[in-house]
């Protein structure tokens, strides 16, 4: 594969992690207030991919978060424990935000590095063609 092509392959990579990582974080968004939820966490390597002779970003794990579990007095809560407590969520939604940004920041990086790319493959051919 030629210089251009490597790079749209990373640059697509980074952008399929960073989609991932939003659909992580929507999913933890979206349970916030579901008892005993735990959030996801994700993490990604580095990968070479031989076929393509690519350094591509790849998810790594996706795992439940070790952070302890909220309580909320609600003795009326069908989860509710023999005290009355209900296991809350541990999902911290700024924490949460602040990724979500960091990730469409990365998305739209990626896809500025793409379109780069195709544009100076698309003018190399044009020149070739003169």
């Amino acid at each position: 594969m030629n210089a251009f092509l490597n790079a749209m392959g990373a640059a697509s990579s980074g952008m399929n992690a960073q989609t991932m990582r939003m659909r992580i974080v929507s999913e933890n968004v979206a349970n916030t207030d579901t008892p005993g939820y735990r959030a996801k966490t994700i993490t990604f390597d580095n990968a070479f991919d031989r076929h393509t002779r690519v350094n591509k970003v790849e998810v790594d794990r996706i795992s439940l978060s070790d952070k302890p579990l909220g309580e909320a007095y609600d003795p009326g809560h069908p989860m509710a424990d023999a005290r009355g407590y209900v296991k809350t969520s541990n999902v911290n939604v700024m924490m949460e935000m602040a990724d979500s940004r960091e990730a469409r920041r990365s998305y739209e990086a990626n896809l500025a590095s793409f379109q780069q790319a195709r544009q100076m493959y698309s003018s190399l051919l044009d020149l070739l063609r003169s």
